[in-house]
């Protein structure tokens, strides 16, 4: 299944339902009042929008596995998948961007694994560690690289299409997470980071760093 449509399938409970209510507040209140539910029906087909992307092609090429703004790039020992040194890549989304997840690089999804967890703000530092994520790890031709989905203070669903066995492209879409919340990728140690804190990405298109052949 390619998850192509030009609005997230999983938006659409949404959308009808914020359709129904536009249309019985106009019918059993008044226009005024039928104008708020417009504007939540209109939000949700903005939140949940699935546009394409020019995905570059190059090889070693590593593109941001979502939209948003980089919090940070820090080395750290990741002890889940890859178990070794590695570069950390945080990219935060706001309500604003859109939220749909996609692979890095070409590789394998080798393991998937949802945790249970809290729902503090995505930018706050521990909340890699301590809210509800999803981690999806990626065995490439460079070695393992991990995606991680975060929620947040808003956030409550992290939705993932994929399992193990399953081979991705890179730029391709792997899930997504209902609104704002945190997107963490995890290189090989020596990867060439091509993206600084603060600067704002686009998933699937915006090249972030650079792996050796």
């Amino acid at each position: 299944m390619s998850h192509s449509e030009p609005v997230a399938r999983e938006g659409w409970p949404f959308i009808l339902l914020f359709a129904l209510v536009t249309w019985l507040l106009y019918v059993f209140v008044n226009d005024y009042a039928a104008l708020l539910g417009l504007v939540l029906t209109l939000f949700s087909i903005f939140f949940f929008r699935n546009p394409e992307r020019r995905i570059p092609g190059e090889q070693g090429s590593v593109v941001a596995p979502a939209d948003g703004r980089v919090m940070d790039v820090v080395n750290v020992t990741e002890t889940e998948y890859i178990q070794a040194e590695v570069v950390r890549v945080r990219i935060f989304l706001s309500l604003f961007n859109v939220h749909i997840n996609r692979a890095p690089v070409n590789g394998r999804v080798e393991w998937v694994q949802k945790v249970p967890g809290r729902y503090l703000a995505a930018y706050r530092d521990e909340a890699g560690i301590l809210n509800a994520r999803n981690y999806v790890g990626l065995a490439t031709q460079w070695g393992k690289v991990l995606v991680v989905q975060v929620t947040g203070l808003v956030a409550r669903r992290l939705v993932c299409w994929v399992q193990p066995g399953d081979t991705l492209a890179g730029g391709q879409r792997f899930g997504l997470i209902r609104f704002g919340s945190c997107t963490e990728l995890y290189l090989p140690a020596g990867t060439e980071i091509l993206v600084a804190p603060g600067q704002k990405v686009r998933g699937g298109e915006s090249l972030i760093a650079r792996l050796d052949e």
